[in-house]
């Protein structure tokens, strides 16, 4: 499933706009899998599946395959919602280059919300 990740951000013109001045690479945990994302002004170049040795990333995105699943449900339930409510529940870490996280929330909110069920924006 993530690896539609690029096919879907790329997909949408309006999402790529906004993310327009994002260069990075990121990190994906899914339970114990691992994505590493690389993202070239707002089009995702890459989606590389682990096991990854000694990955670089600018920030990793850490949460169980359960929270995951109820984040890329097709109705969210509330807590589940949103990234910034995963991390309040303390079941989503954030870690590394936050400030290149949080610049850029809301492409971050609405690209990984493409993998809901239905692929619609947060």
């Amino acid at each position: 499933m993530i690896e539609t990740l690029q096919a879907r951000v790329n997909g949408d013109a309006v999402l790529v706009r906004r993310g327009r001045y994002l260069t990075t690479s990121f990190l994906l945990e899914v339970g114990q899998s691992a994505f590493l994302i690389s993202i070239h002004e707002g089009r995702i170049v890459s989606v590389t599946p682990g096991p990854l040795v000694m990955p670089s990333s600018a920030f990793a995105l850490r949460a169980s395959e359960e929270e995951w699943k109820k984040f890329w449900s097709e109705r969210p339930p509330p807590g589940s919602n949103d990234l910034l409510a995963l991390i309040k529940r303390r079941v989503l870490r954030a870690e590394g280059d936050l400030q290149i996280f949080m610049a850029h929330l809301r492409y971050f909110k609405e690209a990984l919300a493409k993998l809901r069920a239905t692929g619609a924006a947060a």
